[in-house]
């Protein structure tokens, strides 16, 4: 009977573990490894030629990240499914470029057709392989009601929200979420106050429906806005001409080109 009660007791140990969020650990090393902060910690480079002499250990996080099981990531909680998503599609698209560099100025110059990096499926998850469009759009869009995550997936450019410092965890996604986005609309490079009104990265434009789609009560990009008038500088003003849709929004083109530390 006894050994039947540890039997159990250890079977008990290895399913909750098995089912806890996996470790990041080696994702957070490479990122302070090879990372360069900007702009005072509102933006990012990637030391893509420092980041090759540590590829083996990039592609067994990877590696790690596909031997989890369906059954046990549906078991997370939702934070740590979505950091998983948002950790492998970052992971997966430093690989991407790693694929090519240094013989590449943008991650668009990536095969033949427009956008065809996004579209190559080579993301082992689930006992399938995915594209880094089947992540964003197929899984993390899909699955979530969270428009921070903009500011979270980086798309390897200079245009884009910048890449963390270390991994996204469930335990601390709320606290990092935030972060990003008041990093990025503090950016002034991507989004600042004009005398006609707010000139905006033009991924406002691309997703405005997940900004207005009803997130935290949130009906129109303008609501999401004013929760980080501090971080854009709006003044009392510029705040009540949002406030009643009367503040000019336009777009400004963006950086394709790619986050390269060795290109600044």
């Amino acid at each position: 009977m006894r050994h039947i009660l540890v039997t159990i007791l250890l079977l008990g140990h290895f399913t909750l573990a098995g089912a806890s969020e996996p470790d990041h650990g080696t994702w957070s090393d490479l990122l302070r490894k090879h990372m360069v902060l900007h702009d005072g910690g509102r933006g990012s480079t990637v030391d893509y030629r420092g980041m090759q002499t540590d590829q083996g250990r990039l592609d067994g996080y990877l590696a790690e990240l596909a031997n989890v099981e369906r059954d046990t990531f549906e078991g997370w909680e939702e934070s740590e499914r979505l950091a998983f998503l948002i950790n492998a599609y970052n992971a997966a698209t430093v690989q991407l470029v790693l694929t090519e560099y240094p013989g590449l100025e943008s991650i668009r110059d990536i095969g033949w057709l427009p956008g065809a990096a996004w579209r190559r499926e080579f993301i082992s998850l689930f006992g399938r392989r995915y594209s880094l469009d089947d992540i964003e759009h197929g899984m993390i869009r899909q699955d979530f009601n969270e428009p921070r995550i903009h500011f979270a997936v980086n798309c390897a450019s200079v245009g884009c929200p910048m890449l963390r410092e270390e991994a996204y965890t469930g335990e601390l996604l709320e606290q990092q979420l935030k972060q990003q986005a008041r990093r990025f609309l503090s950016d002034r490079s991507r989004n600042r106050v004009t005398a006609e009104g707010l000139a905006l990265s033009r991924l406002f434009k691309w997703y405005g429906d997940d900004f207005s789609s009803g997130w935290r009560g949130h009906g129109s990009l303008g609501e999401f806005l004013l929760d980080y008038r501090q971080a854009l500088g709006l003044d009392p003003a510029q705040v009540a001409a949002l406030r009643a849709n009367e503040l000019q929004i336009r777009f400004l083109d963006y950086d394709w080109r790619l986050n390269d530390a060795g290109s600044r």
